[in-house]
């Protein structure tokens, strides 16, 4: 896996957005603005969560790890956004139960083998509540180191 795994200028803290589709498109936007992601991205995103969501609610937050298909990336990167208010989406593997989601992983993921390893890696941090409190509450920079210290640890 890359080290590089968070890119501070796609870390969004205190976003005050009410629709989720918005909220995609707001990030998706930003990430092929960095020539992350092809075009194709910002509305193949907003397609998939509608057929496959990806809410999960952990004991603590609603997070939510939107992603789609590799041909719409141009490079791996995973893109952050801390919400002042929850937005509504459908449960992982659930579509019929809603998770009130604050913490938003949008993956960018080139490489199949990588997004297992990935997967797993978030899943232990998104368990922690202890660095999920501290990461809510953090500014860009600091989320961004705070973030690639646990990741690559």
């Amino acid at each position: 896996m890359h080290a590089k795994i968070f890119d501070p200028d796609l870390i969004f803290s205190d976003i005050d957005i009410k629709d989720k589709d918005q909220l995609l498109d707001f990030i998706a936007s930003k990430m092929y603005q960095l020539n992350y992601v092809k075009e194709s991205y910002i509305q193949a995103v907003v397609e998939r969560e509608k057929n496959f969501p990806t809410g999960i609610q952990t004991q603590q937050y609603g997070i939510a790890i939107p992603h789609t298909d590799i041909i719409h990336v141009n490079k791996p990167i995973v893109a952050v956004c801390i919400l002042s208010n929850p937005i509504i989406f459908k449960a992982m593997g659930m579509p019929e139960e809603e998770v009130p989601v604050k913490f938003v992983f949008m993956l960018s993921i080139d490489d199949p083998n990588n997004h297992i390893e990935l997967l797993s890696k978030l899943s232990i941090l998104f368990q922690d509540k202890n660095i999920m409190t501290e990461v809510s509450v953090l500014s860009r920079d600091k989320i961004f180191k705070s973030l690639n210290y646990y990741m690559n640890r």
